[in-house]
Order: C-alpha cells, then sequence, then structure tokens
C-alpha cells in the first residue's frame, strides 16, 4: 500500500515519450516556491474550492468533529479540528470538496500504468514516479519500479535526492532514468529556502553519475534563490566534474501552483516573484551550454 495523490496520463514532460505520471505523497523538503504544495505532507489533506460551495450544509450536518461551522449563511471548515477523514468529501455534490491522497494498493496502481502500454510501446514512453519525494514511500516505489520491470515498462523516477544511500542503490536497479532536481549548490540557501542541508542531496547524485545510471538535471530557476549568472555557472561547473550527466533541464519559476495554497489553507511566501524574461533564460542556456551539451528548457 501507499499513498498516491494523482495519476496523471499522456504526460510528455516527466521523461520520454508519452507516459503515466504517478505522483506519491509525502516530501522531506519544504521548498518556498513549490508549485505541488498538496504534495508535501505524508497524510490525505482536505481541499477546499469555496468557490464551488453551493451552501447546502451537508457538510455541517455530516462532520461528527465539529469542524464545520455555520457563519452568515455560508460554512467554515475549521483546519484546526478538522481531521481530514474524508467523510465530507463523498456527500458534497457540488465537488467544493476533495481529499489529497487515497491509498492504493501496487496491483492497482500498475494496472492504471498498464492501459496506456500502447502509447508507450509507439513512443518510447512509459511509467514516471514522482511527487512529494517518491522515495519516502521507498518500499511502496520499489514494488511499482519491480512490477514495472516485469512488464518491460520504462521507469523514471523523479527525485530531490534526499534520501539514505542504502535506499537509493536499491531503488536504483530499477530504475532507467533519474530525473534529479537540484536546487542550489549553496548548502545556506539551500537550508533557507528549502529547509535541509543539500549534502546528502550532493552525495547521491555524484554517487548515480560514478556508477552510470542515466541521469538528467532538472535546475528549477528560481529568482533570489538560485539565478544569479555565479549561480548558473557554479551549477555548470559541477555537472561538468560529475563526468557521467549529458542533460541539464531548466524549469523556469511559475506562480501557477498559488490557488492550492488557498485551497489547502496554507500560505503562499513567495508572492509577487517574477518568473524569469524569455532573454535571461537564453542566456542561462547559453552559459550552461560551455560546460554540458545537452541544455534545454522545460522538460
Amino acid at each position: 500500500m501507499g499513498l498516491v495523490f494523482n495519476i496523471q496520463r499522456f504526460s510528455v514532460h516527466d521523461g520520454p515519450g508519452i507516459r503515466t505520471t504517478v505522483f506519491l505523497k509525502g516530501c522531506p523538503l519544504r521548498c518556498k516556491w513549490c508549485h505541488n504544495p498538496e504534495s508535501i505532507s505524508p497524510d490525505p489533506e482536505l481541499v477546499l474550492r469555496t468557490d464551488r460551495c453551493i451552501r447546502c450544509g451537508d457538510c455541517y450536518a455530516l462532520c461528527k468533529n465539529h469542524a464545520v461551522k455555520g457563519v452568515d449563511g455560508a460554512f467554515e471548515t475549521l483546519r484546526e479540528v478538522c481531521i481530514d477523514c474524508g467523510e465530507c468529501v463523498e456527500i458534497c455534490n457540488a465537488e467544493a470538496r476533495g481529499l489529497a491522497g487515497k491509498e492504493m494498493t501496487t496491483e492497482e496502481v500498475l494496472a492504471e500504468i498498464e492501459k496506456d502500454v500502447v502509447f508507450y510501446d509507439r513512443s518510447g514512453g512509459g511509467a514516471s514516479f514522482s511527487g512529494g519525494e517518491p522515495l519516502l514511500q521507498h518500499e511502496f516505489l520499489l514494488s511499482l519500479l519491480k512490477g514495472c520491470r516485469r512488464r518491460n515498462i520504462h521507469t523514471v523516477v523523479d527525485t530531490s535526492g534526499l534520501t539514505t544511500t542504502a535506499i537509493l542503490e536499491e531503488v536504483s536497479a530499477y530504475v532507467d532514468l533519474f530525473l534529479f532536481d537540484l536546487k542550489t549548490l549553496d548548502d545556506t540557501k539551500h537550508r533557507e529556502f528549502t529547509g535541509v542541508s543539500n549534502v546528502q542531496i550532493l552525495s547521491n547524485l555524484r554517487r548515480l553519475s560514478d556508477s552510470k545510471k542515466q541521469v538528467i538535471v532538472r535546475l528549477p530557476l528560481i529568482p533570489g534563490v538560485n539565478d544569479t549568472f555565479e549561480d548558473i555557472k557554479r551549477t555548470g561547473e559541477f555537472v561538468a566534474e560529475l563526468g557521467n550527466i549529458r542533460e541539464i533541464h531548466l524549469l523556469p519559476y511559475h506562480p501557477t501552483g498559488t490557488e492550492k495554497y488557498v485551497r489547502l489553507g496554507k500560505e503562499y511566501e513567495m508572492e509577487g516573484t517574477i518568473p524569469p524574461s524569455a532573454d535571461d533564460l537564453s542566456l542561462y542556456v547559453k552559459e550552461l551550454r560551455q560546460y554540458v551539451a545537452g541544455v534545454s528548457i522545460g522538460g
């Protein structure tokens, strides 16, 4: 069993070809720019779309924990009281309530993946596992990867790289391609903006490179965090020194996930951040290509 918060079919940005991307819930990082805040907690979470509420009061009548109260003809959810049981989600006909996170078995997930095998075969695609941090549920992830291997389905793991050496080595034996998110080489900034050190992360990236695993480095470009030319130069030099990584994908900051914070009752800490311009992105690509041949925007 594992906790999944989304299965996205016909994905074209999580590895080669047409893919099915399975998003596993839970992440040890707290990136301030995260555009999937529903992925961070390892537990199910109530998602509220108040604009859809028709004020029927069914959630108020149902909730045994008194986490819903009436306010001026509308209904407010007390998140400090709510236990995220999901019972109110099932009776909300307006779909104003949702639950991020669903327990699924390995076979249930593999059954979803297998639905599109014909598209994988034609496009060179397969199954991708993302998050959150998929390695946080490493036993569940391992069972999924082994299931894909038995079915000859190409596998990708999109990871922040924060895990133990033992888990990385066990899982990597069943991974065809790693998409490795490299936030910043500056450990002080990494702690400030993600909540954790990057020491183990960089060690794991070196280990994957040394073991000749296929790895694409993904660099999220976050204004004020890692977008100076010194940052870009250091990243290019570091990846080149690894010796076995031929691609870097630049992922420009975007604010499209901010509404999710509202639905989860969370604060978005990077409000007002402006995405990098097309001109800046072009200069970043030019700089990185001095160190790594395969540099692209997106991926």
